[in-house]
């Protein structure tokens, strides 16, 4: 029951159209103050309908579509926009400023609050067209971020680029040998042996940055539970079965993701409890609730988790006593 993505198409309208159609400013600011039209940047509104319902992100895209209108025709979406451009989620990145590089020019230019263009040769090869915007593919987008980023914003992007499968792990591994000499080659090189293809969401990729963080053992993800008859009735966030324990993330995704047409939110929490308690009754294995809240206390979490590998540690020595 997730929102369908906004229709984008011809919705930014740049001030110089608008007083071709016949407008004047005087009319254009009447607009505004009427709150039919909202400015997203100087000289490019939008309707005020559409972006009071836009996502964080599909307000980027407008913000794109400004920039990019008034800037060189050579300029190409890279970095986090390119990746955002592409519908795949990302974390901890300012959406108020738009990235670019421009096609066969080693040089930037000048750096605005909402626009940050981008110094670096793009060939050919590194660009693809997508929504009418010309963008930086996604092995060189993944890339790019990591010299903007810290590795957990990084990491969401590569996870989520390669669960898209909009890229391949050695897709990037190529772009980071071609461009070793560029700032951020120790993050890329991070990222690199931390990505997985098999997380499902975000919230997961940042728990999976925790135990990495935090010296945990490293968790199976998407762990199969099957009963009796070899069905499978499960798939879990996360696994430790040496040690009994498993982890379920909570997060909007989840909900919207997995609730089935009409079912109430009671509804679906109560099937959730129902198939955690059947997942307990199978392994006999702890759960672990993981929230968005959580991820921000990381050693806290990590105190929790190792608190229950210890419980778990002390009954398997009593019962085997």
């Amino acid at each position: 029951m997730m929102k369908p993505p906004l229709a984008l198409a011809g919705v930014v309208r740049l001030r110089r159209e608008l007083v071709a159609e016949g407008m004047t400013d005087d009319q254009i600011a009447r607009l505004v103050r009427a709150k039919a039209l909202t400015r997203i940047r100087y000289g490019a509104y939008v309707p005020t309908s559409v972006w009071l319902q836009a996502t964080e992100e599909e307000r980027h895209r407008l913000l794109c579509r400004a920039v990019v209108a008034r800037a060189d025709p050579m300029t190409a979406l890279t970095h986090v926009s390119s990746v955002v451009e592409r519908c795949v989620p990302v974390w901890g990145f300012d959406l108020g400023v738009v990235h670019t590089t421009r096609l066969g020019a080693d040089r930037a230019g000048r750096k605005l609050a909402d626009w940050t263009p981008h110094r670096g040769v793009l060939g050919d090869d590194d660009v693809e067209e997508l929504h009418g915007l010309t963008i930086s593919t996604a092995a060189r987008s993944a890339f790019e971020v990591t010299t903007i980023t810290g590795i957990e914003p990084a990491l969401v992007v590569v996870n989520r680029l390669l669960h898209a499968r909009a890229m391949t792990l050695q897709d990037l591994e190529h772009q980071v040998e071609a461009h070793a000499d560029w700032p951020g080659s120790l993050t890329a090189t991070i990222v690199l042996r931390l990505a997985d293809a098999r997380l499902e969401s975000v919230g997961e990729d940042r728990f999976s940055y925790v135990t990495y963080t935090q010296g945990l053992p490293r968790p199976e993800p998407q762990w199969e539970v099957r009963d009796e008859n070899g069905t499978l009735v499960a798939r879990l966030d996360f696994a430790w079965p040496d040690h009994g324990v498993f982890v379920e993330f909570d997060g909007r995704m989840k909900y919207e993701r997995y609730r089935r047409d009409g079912e109430t939110l009671e509804e679906f929490l109560m099937r959730e409890k129902r198939r955690e308690e059947l997942v307990c009754q199978l392994t006999g294995w702890t759960c672990i609730r993981v929230t968005w809240a959580d991820l921000a206390r990381p050693e806290r979490l990590a105190a929790r988790i190792r608190a229950v590998f210890e419980s778990r540690r002390r009954e398997g020595r009593r019962l085997g006593a």
